[in-house]
């Protein structure tokens, strides 16, 4: 049977009455005289309000539903959930950067909806973020919808802020974040790598 329980309403931060213009096209066109473009010229005319509406997108993601939770048929049974890609915000450059993230937690009586996963991630990756604290964000909710204390999120991701700026060199980063059984050298910890390891290995064909 499953239980879905409902999410707190949070309030829309980004209403404003009819006719207001958004503060953020006024931002975008003075960024535009800033780095010596016309914004009134054909081609950027219309790119304030687009860059505006691509923010309030991006920031404003509403994730539904997130705790649809089913009863497990089994107990102790290992949840494995890989190539999940994600794009998010680097808080300290504002450009982007992905991750592909693989989420397992080992479940007691209930079990997880597999479409929950990805917006549990997107919740978390659709703000401004480091890669470190997006693991560890995702972790934390999975945690805490499941109940289960044996939970593991590997994010691997590839930041613009390095990409093209900087060293301009792309490099890939591995973050993790282990709780329970999986923060030891034990069988599930072991058992974790390898499904890791084999879903990489099979990403890459």
């Amino acid at each position: 049977m499953a239980v879905t329980m409902e999410p707190e309403q949070a309030p829309r931060l980004f209403d404003r009455p009819e006719g207001t213009p958004d503060p953020l096209e006024g931002l975008a066109r003075q960024l535009l005289i800033e780095i010596g473009e016309d914004p009134d010229r054909e081609g950027l005319a219309d790119t304030p309000r687009r860059y505006a509406k691509w923010w309030r997108e991006f920031i404003g993601y509403e994730a539904g539903k997130t705790e649809t939770l089913f009863d497990s048929i089994s107990d102790n049974q290992l949840v494995y959930v890989s190539g999940m890609l994600v794009w998010s915000l680097c808080e300290h450059h504002l450009l982007p950067f992905n991750c592909n993230l693989t989420i397992a937690y080992r479940s007691d009586k209930n079990l997880l909806g597999l479409s929950k996963f990805a917006r549990i991630a997107h919740k978390h990756a659709h703000r401004l973020q480091v890669q470190e604290r997006l693991v560890s964000d995702v972790a934390g909710e999975i945690a805490e919808i499941t109940g289960s204390e044996d939970v593991a999120v590997i994010g691997r991701g590839e930041h613009l802020c390095m990409t093209m700026r900087g060293i301009r060199t792309p490099a890939l980063m591995t973050s993790s974040a282990f709780r329970g059984a999986f923060e030891g050298n034990g069988p599930e910890r072991t058992q974790l790598l390898m499904l890791a390891q084999n879903s990489a290995g099979s990403a890459s064909h």
